[in-house]
């Protein structure tokens, strides 16, 4: 084995304990006995696969802190099922590593492959209850994009005045949320859901999150000259990243398509705020609105 392939093993060996590293942390931090199983069947899994390496390396290796540091911060921030599943993907990308290294290391690929399988197999096995709001979510965000992007494009043109848009944004937005957020308690209540009320909840703030981020850019930036219409640009921006970044959300925890999920949602959010546009534009000239 010359050093370039050695340091390739080291590599290896340096990802595998992290992993053990990471997914040990996260089955201290679960209180579901379940999950928290699971996670410690996956370190010791990384574990074996280190000491595969370090056999051949003959050397010991520390982990990636910063690593294992963003891992834990993430699966605080946004959950188990979302961080296991991204680290599955760059798992995936070392198990073709480690097919090409089979001419190495005998066995190197057949151990990618378990590990890839095993894992997986593991990772459908979190019961994680955040998820099961998603739709609840999905909700209360897809209409707050759709109706407010919409509300602010038709209402920047026909009032152009900052602090109007502002104050009639929030109404709208407000009023909505409470319209969602109990419109999800009563169709969860129809079908004897018995978490109705979290659904409720989870619908509603989605929603009023996403209102106050639409809204923000109205009163950070100063309305004057071409205030307003920077103002608008910098709110279609925001929609774009938040759609951007909810849509990656669920196409990695749910194991769904992102890009049709994203140009859906990217349409047709930016279509009604095309369309509202037109309409204020129709509705400042038939009323003749100048403030």
């Amino acid at each position: 084995m010359n050093e370039e392939q050695l340091k390739r093993v080291i590599k290896f060996q340096k990802d595998e304990k992290t992993g053990y590293v990471i997914y040990g942390k996260l089955a201290s931090l679960i209180k579901d006995p379940h999950n928290s199983k699971i996670l410690h069947e996956m370190s010791a899994t990384e574990m074996r696969h280190y000491q595969f390496w370090k056999k051949i390396s003959k050397t010991d290796v520390k982990p990636n802190q910063f690593k294992v540091f963003f891992s834990v911060l993430m699966a605080r921030v946004l959950g188990i099922t979302f961080t296991i599943k991204l680290l599955e993907k760059d798992e995936a990308a070392g198990a073709s590593e480690y097919a090409e290294f089979d001419s190495v290391v005998p066995g190197a690929a057949q151990l990618g492959k378990d590990e890839e399988e095993h894992e997986i197999s593991l990772a459908g096995m979190i019961q994680e209850d955040f998820l099961s709001y998603m739709g609840s979510i999905v909700l209360g965000l897809n209409d707050a994009l759709v109706e407010l992007t919409g509300t602010l494009a038709g209402l920047t043109l026909a009032l152009q005045t900052g602090r109007l848009v502002v104050i009639s944004g929030l109404v709208t937005g407000i009023a909505a949320s409470f319209s969602m957020a109990a419109s999800e308690y009563l169709s969860a209540q129809a079908d004897n859901n018995p978490k109705a009320v979290r659904s409720a909840l989870y619908t509603g703030l989605a929603y009023i999150v996403t209102v106050i981020l639409l809204i923000l850019p109205y009163l950070l930036i100063p309305q004057h000259d071409k205030g307003i219409y920077i103002s608008l640009g910098v709110t279609l921006i925001i929609a774009v990243l938040i759609i951007f970044g909810f849509n990656f959300y669920i196409s990695v925890a749910k194991d769904l398509s992102f890009k049709k999920r994203f140009l859906e949602m990217f349409v047709i959010s930016m279509g009604v705020a095309m369309l509202s546009f037109g309409v204020g534009l129709v509705v400042r000239a038939a009323f003749g609105v100048d403030l």
